[in-house]
C-alpha cells in the first residue's frame, strides 16, 4: 500500500511544473481590453476601428460639466440646475475627415434633442460649438434620421428624403426612401439605436438600425464642406440626457 501511496506523490509532483508552465503561459497572454462588451483593441471584420475606448475622453473633447464617461458610453446632460447657453459639442480630434463611415450605438431621453456633426468646422467664438452637417437624433423621433446643417442651411434632407441640394435653391426630393412615419417606427424610444453615416464625396447618407432614413446629393460648391469635425451634440433645452457608446469609425 505504501508503494502505491509514494507512487502517486511522485506522478502529482511531476506534473506540477508543467501546471505552473501552463498557468503562466495563460497570465502572461495578451488581454483584449473590453467595456460594456465593446473591443477597444482591433478593427472588426468591416473595418471599423473603435474610436472610443469606453473609459476616458482620450482623443475627444468636450465641456465635462456637460458630457462625462459612465458605463461605458459617453453621457451628455443638461438639467434644471445645469443649464447651458449654446448646443454644447463632444468633439473628436484625432482627424478631420472627408470620406468616411461612422457607427455609433445611441439612447436618448424621451425630450432630448441630438445628432452626430461631420464635415464640421469649429467656432473661434463660442466654446464646444460647431457648424456643418448633422445626422439629427431626438427623443420624439420627429427629426431622428434627417440631414440637418447647424448655424447653416438648416433642414437639407427629412426622414424618407432622396435630395439634390443646388445652390440659392431649396432642396428638391428626387425620390422616396418611403413613409416618414413609416420610417419612424423603426426606430426604438428610450432603448439603444445604431446611427450609420456615410459620406462619400458630396453624397451623404443616413441610417438608423440599418435602415437608409435620408439620401443627400450636395451639389451646392460654395456651401458644401468637404472635411471637418466629428461631434456628437447635446442640444440647449431645459433638461436631456443622451448616451453613445460603441463608436466605431472607417476612413475612405
Amino acid at each position: 500500500m505504501r508503494k502505491y501511496k509514494i507512487f502517486n506523490q511522485l506522478l502529482r509532483f511531476s506534473f506540477l511544473p508543467a501546471i505552473v508552465l501552463i498557468m503562466t503561459s495563460c497570465s502572461d497572454a495578451p488581454k483584449q481590453e473590453t467595456v460594456a462588451g465593446v473591443d477597444t483593441t482591433i478593427s472588426d471584420k468591416d473595418g471599423f476601428t473603435q474610436i472610443f475606448d469606453g473609459k476616458t475622453f482620450q482623443g475627444w473633447d468636450a465641456d465635462t460639466s456637460v458630457w462625462r464617461v459612465e458605463g461605458g458610453s459617453f453621457i451628455g446632460e443638461v438639467t434644471a440646475q445645469k443649464q447651458i447657453k449654446t448646443n454644447s459639442f463632444l468633439i473628436w480630434r484625432a482627424e478631420k475627415p472627408s470620406d468616411f463611415e461612422f457607427k455609433a450605438e445611441y439612447r436618448i431621453s424621451e425630450g432630448g434633442n441630438s445628432g452626430v456633426q461631420y464635415r464640421s468646422e469649429e467656432l473661434k467664438d463660442i466654446p464646444f460649438a460647431v457648424k456643418g452637417y448633422q445626422a439629427d437624433i431626438d427623443g420624439a423621433n420627429v427629426y431622428t434620421g434627417q440631414n440637418y446643417e447647424e448655424r447653416g442651411r438648416g433642414f437639407l434632407a427629412m426622414r424618407g428624403q432622396v435630395v439634390t441640394l443646388e445652390a440659392g435653391q431649396k432642396p428638391i426630393i428626387t425620390d422616396s426612401l418611403g413613409n416618414s412615419d413609416s420610417l419612424k417606427a423603426k426606430i426604438k424610444v428610450n432603448d439603444w439605436n445604431e446611427i450609420y453615416i456615410t459620406a462619400k464625396g458630396n453624397r451623404l447618407k443616413h441610417y438608423i438600425n440599418g435602415i437608409l432614413m435620408s439620401d443627400a446629393t450636395d451639389n451646392d460648391t460654395t456651401a458644401r464642406k468637404a472635411d471637418g469635425v466629428i461631434a456628437l451634440q447635446v442640444h440647449v433645452m431645459p433638461s436631456m440626457k443622451v448616451e453613445y457608446r460603441n463608436i466605431r469609425y472607417k476612413k475612405g
